[in-house]
């Protein structure tokens, strides 16, 4: 049965129409896998079937985000949880052979919870130099009477090597409100005053708390049960990829990594195996040649959650629209 939405329910949906036409857009394992011919693209095929047919040394940036060690079902396909050692099995029978589509300097962020991060660790720790290990808080959970509830996830960080990578620090950095600040000689330190209040400039930590899931009022959503927020990984990407550099998502899901990248003017390939997420994502792709928003980033800054009314006056203010204006 198809599904009744309420009239402010904002979930991407592609009608029949539209399905023949995205379809048209999507590569798949039959065409030739060039440089050329998958940059900004979206091949529909599985990673593990064309993994060895990839370009070598072409991505800046690997965003990697595979399914969890849990029983899920992804609108059909399904992945079942198995010991540790399977999924460690599974982890390494893929993941050394994708790391070589990166350069010499490239980066990885390979994504998991608490349950397969330990297996997460163990294959990048082989393959990779590994950096740091990003927690970052998913507001939504469900509760446990007999445990805590689940709410962070991991994202592990690697470089190619540890002498040469590309790292932007001023890219990523939040804006905070300061509720003590600090001031020497008279001066705010390390501050600004404004007319909504003081806020601060603060370098990002491997402790993310500002982030929102996508629900069904956000233009972004889609009904894929994993979705990752934009906001989450727009920070991957201006930290990690240079402007006009090349993100590759082998399990893209509904899109979200090459729509972040396009809108951040970055270059993408994104590889899926289910022909609707496939779809999904190449409609949110033509929506970001119009709406080049990012919820929660603004102004070239990170926003804590929930500042939404900051932003609006900071641009009554400025009596202009910022770059990638966007709504907490």
């Amino acid at each position: 049965m198809q599904k009744v939405r309420a009239a402010r329910n904002r979930t991407l949906t592609v009608d029949d129409t539209e399905k023949v036409f995205y379809k048209t857009k999507l590569l798949d394992s039959n065409q030739p896998l060039t440089i050329s011919t998958i940059i900004n693209k979206t091949i529909c095929a599985d990673v593990l079937l064309i993994i060895d047919a990839l370009p070598q040394s072409f991505v800046d940036l690997l965003i990697i985000d595979p399914p969890y060690n849990l029983d899920k079902n992804f609108h059909g396909l399904k992945f079942s949880k198995r010991d540790d050692e399977t999924y460690l099995e599974y982890l390494r029978s893929w993941f050394p052979k994708l790391i070589k589509v990166l350069k010499p300097n490239g980066s990885v962020y390979l994504c998991g919870d608490w349950q397969n991060s330990a297996c997460l660790y163990q294959v990048m720790r082989d393959t990779v130099q590994i950096k740091n290990r990003i927690t970052w808080q998913r507001e939504k959970g469900r509760g446990a009477k007999t445990n805590w509830k689940n709410a962070a996830e991991d994202i592990w960080f690697g470089v190619m090597s540890n002498d040469d990578y590309y790292f932007d620090v001023d890219a990523v950095k939040q804006k905070r409100k300061v509720m003590a600040p600090y001031k020497q000689d008279g001066a705010p330190k390390d501050w600004e005053i404004t007319q909504e209040g003081n806020f601060r400039l603060t370098h990002p930590s491997n402790f993310w708390d500002d982030l929102s899931i996508p629900y069904w009022s956000m233009p972004e959503n889609t009904d894929h049960p994993t979705q990752k927020p934009e906001k989450l990984i727009a920070k991957l990407i201006l930290a990690s990829c240079p402007v006009h550099g090349i993100v590759l998502d082998p399990f893209l899901g509904s899109g979200t990594t090459s729509v972040v990248a396009k809108k951040l003017e970055r270059q993408y390939v994104g590889i899926e195996m289910n022909e609707a997420y496939c779809l999904w994502a190449e409609k949110r792709l033509a929506q970001a040649d119009i709406d080049k928003t990012i919820q929660g980033y603004s102004g070239g800054v990170f926003w804590e959650r929930n500042t939404l009314h900051y932003q609006l006056a900071e641009q009554r203010n400025s009596n202009k629209i910022r770059p990638h204006q966007t709504l907490d």
